[in-house]
C-alpha cells in the first residue's frame, strides 16, 4: 500500500509539470574556422576562438555542430542565423541582432550579453546556463523545450512569445514581460528571484512554487482588477 502512494504521488509531481528536453549534440573534431562571417554562408564542423565579430553582416548564416568560444558580437547582423547541435561559449556583445533565429539543440554558457535581438526567433532544446543577459527580446518567438540555468535575466522581453515545456532554475528574472505570451508547462519553482514588470495575467500554464505566490499576491492582483482592502 506504501509503495502504491508513493508511486501515485511520484505521477502527480511529474504531471504538475512536463520537464524541457536536453539539448543533444556532439562535437566532432572540429576545424579552424574563418576569421570572419559571410551572408548566408553554411559552416560545418568549425571552432571560433577569441574572434572579435564586431560589426559582422553574415544574416542567414548557418552553424552545424560548431563551437564559438570567448568571441564578440558588438552590434553584429546576424538577422536569421541558424545554429544547431552547436556550442557558445563565453559568448559577449551589445546590441546584436539575431531576430527569427533558428537555435535547436544549442548550449549557450557564461554568455554576457545586451540588448540582444531575438523576437520571432524559434529556439528549440536550447540551455542557458551562467553569465548575464540584460533587455533579452525574445518578442514574438518559440521556445520549445528551453532551460534557463543559474543565469541572471534582466528586463527580458517575451511579450507575445509562446513557451513551451520552458523551466527557470537557479537563475535570477529581474523585470520581466509576459504581456501577451502564452505559456505551457512553464516551471518557475527553480528561480532564484522572480519580478514581473508586466504580464502577470498571462501566467496561466506556468507553476510557481507558495512563496512565490504569495510574493507575487500584489501584482496578481492588480491584473486582475482585485482590490484587496481591510
Amino acid at each position: 500500500m506504501a509503495q502504491r502512494t508513493t508511486q501515485r504521488r511520484s505521477r502527480g509531481t511529474a504531471a504538475v509539470c512536463k520537464p524541457p528536453k536536453q539539448p543533444v549534440y556532439s562535437l566532432p573534431g572540429l576545424a579552424a574556422g574563418p576569421g570572419r562571417l559571410e551572408p548566408e554562408e553554411s559552416y560545418d564542423g568549425l571552432e571560433f576562438s577569441g574572434l572579435d565579430l564586431s560589426g559582422a553582416g553574415a544574416p542567414g548564416a548557418s552553424f552545424l555542430e560548431c563551437a564559438l568560444r570567448d568571441c564578440r558580437f558588438d552590434e553584429a547582423r546576424l538577422g536569421r542565423v541558424r545554429i544547431a547541435d552547436s556550442l557558445v561559449e563565453r559568448a559577449h556583445g551589445v546590441g546584436t541582432d539575431l531576430a527569427e533565429a533558428q537555435l535547436r539543440d544549442v548550449d549557450v554558457r557564461d554568455a554576457h550579453l545586451g540588448g540582444t535581438q531575438l523576437s520571432g526567433a524559434a529556439l528549440t532544446r536550447v540551455r542557458i546556463s551562467g553569465g548575464k543577459l540584460v533587455y533579452l527580446n525574445l518578442r514574438q518567438s518559440r521556445l520549445v523545450d528551453v532551460v534557463f540555468s543559474g543565469c541572471v535575466l534582466v528586463e527580458p522581453d517575451f511579450a507575445g512569445a509562446r513557451l513551451t515545456r520552458v523551466s527557470f532554475e537557479d537563475c535570477e528574472l529581474r523585470g520581466a514581460d509576459f504581456s501577451q505570451a502564452t505559456l505551457a508547462d512553464v516551471d518557475l519553482r527553480g528561480a532564484a528571484r522572480l519580478e514581473l514588470a508586466r504580464g502577470a495575467e498571462r501566467l496561466s500554464g506556468a507553476v510557481l512554487s507558495p512563496s512565490q505566490l504569495l510574493d507575487l499576491a500584489p501584482v496578481l492582483a492588480a491584473a486582475l482588477g482585485v482590490r484587496v482592502a481591510s
